[in-house]
């Protein structure tokens, strides 16, 4: 079965959305330059109020290790997903001390792109067009890619099922395809999990 990952939840309705639809994952955003960011206080609040089944990713672009482990550390969060230049001690410190498992994201412009994310030490690797674009990216690189990914970058309703009947994915991340006008659209998130879940059903 896909799982699913809505990102970037920034209120207690988005919350009480995904707890009616139960994703596999929710992001919350903690680089200051997204429109979706949070605070600490703020995932806290916010996680508090989160069905338990439901693992909380924080999306990180080159943020102080010490920050990252104390949110994973006080289980404000349950996995970290690194967006910028983090490298191989950075991502295997981050694990070794805290036991809690690490997303690294690749920008996949090229089959260089593609290997790279194949040798990652993180537990699993999201491949994007890059951080928060909403497009899409040239699907057909990362068809070699043989271990378990999250897909982000142009999701939404309408080629969820395309993407995991060409890719099969661990995962599909989606932000702004469940949005309308910059917000979260609770009938967009239901329409994209429905249409995971129906394109899982004849997988």
């Amino acid at each position: 079965m896909t799982k699913i990952k809505f990102c970037g939840l920034t209120r207690k309705c988005d919350i009480k959305a995904v707890n009616e639809l139960k994703p596999e994952f929710i992001g919350f955003v903690f680089w200051p330059r997204s429109k979706r960011v949070v605070t600490r206080e703020q995932a806290l609040e916010l996680k508090a109020m989160l069905d338990p089944s439901i693992k909380a990713v924080g999306v990180f672009v080159d943020e102080d290790i010490e920050v990252v482990k104390a949110l994973l550390n006080d289980d404000i969060i349950d996995i970290a997903q690194l967006h910028g230049n983090e490298d191989e001690t950075y991502i295997n410190d981050l694990k070794n001390s805290t036991g809690k498992s690490v997303i690294k994201a690749f920008k996949i412009r090229s089959e260089d792109d593609a290997k790279k994310a194949q040798t990652s030490p993180a537990d699993w690797v999201l491949l994007d067009s890059g951080m928060g674009t909403g497009k899409t990216f040239n699907w057909e690189i990362i068809k070699g890619v043989n271990r378990p990914f999250f897909l982000a970058g142009g999701l939404a309703p309408d080629n969820a099922a395309e993407a995991i009947r060409e890719l099969h994915p661990y995962a599909l991340d989606v932000s702004s395809g469940i949005e309308t006008e910059g917000i979260k659209d609770t009938k967009k998130m239901t329409d994209f999990y429905e249409a995971v879940r129906k394109e899982d059903e004849h997988d």
